[in-house]
């Protein structure tokens, strides 16, 4: 009978952690989301959505652009999923390889613009808080993700692209 009351207060216990966090994320960062999330609607609202588009299939003409530029500005301003859908500006031979990069930049992303993936932003916030507890600074950390982001997602994306490439031409042989 014991074990079963042990078992019920760890199951209560376990959802009044979950909403001791949900409380701190309120009282914390969602404030910070709704902003930014209101600010980076209010920009596109500003520029227009022609604008937006325009630069993006600009962009998508170069490998480097298509890799780095493209996606930090699909995940920055449409957030993710709808960030996916600016492959829409590509021949059918890149969408791919932007979906890899695109997908793949939407952790790194979240240090410095949690509004991009408030998804992530849990797994953002662990590594934060051992960061934390180690005295150093989170901006870094941030920048850092950032930076190593963007090299990923262009590696990503020109392999990916070369493997589609290649499959797509083996396919037409066959």
């Amino acid at each position: 009978m014991e074990a079963l009351a042990n078992i019920a207060q760890g199951f209560i216990g376990l959802f009044q952690e979950g909403g001791k966090t949900f409380v701190g994320l309120v009282s914390g960062i969602l404030p910070t989301l709704v902003t930014l999330m209101t600010a980076v609607n209010a920009f596109i609202k500003f520029v227009g959505q022609e604008r937006i588009n325009s630069l993006a299939q600009k962009a998508g003409k170069y490998t480097l652009l298509r890799y780095t530029v493209m996606p930090v500005l699909a995940v920055f301003f449409l957030t993710n999923p709808m960030a996916y859908t600016f492959g829409r500006f590509l021949p059918e031979k890149y969408k791919p390889a932007f979906y890899d990069a695109a997908v793949s930049f939407v952790h790194p992303i979240t240090g410095l613009f949690p509004h991009a993936n408030p998804a992530e932003l849990f797994v953002y916030m662990g590594i934060a808080q051992g960061i934390q507890q180690l005295g150093l600074p989170l901006g870094d950390l941030a920048v850092r993700y950032f930076l190593v982001g963007i090299i990923v997602i262009f590696i990503r994306g020109v392999v990916t692209e070369r493997l589609t490439i290649r499959m797509m031409r083996q396919r037409d042989l066959a």
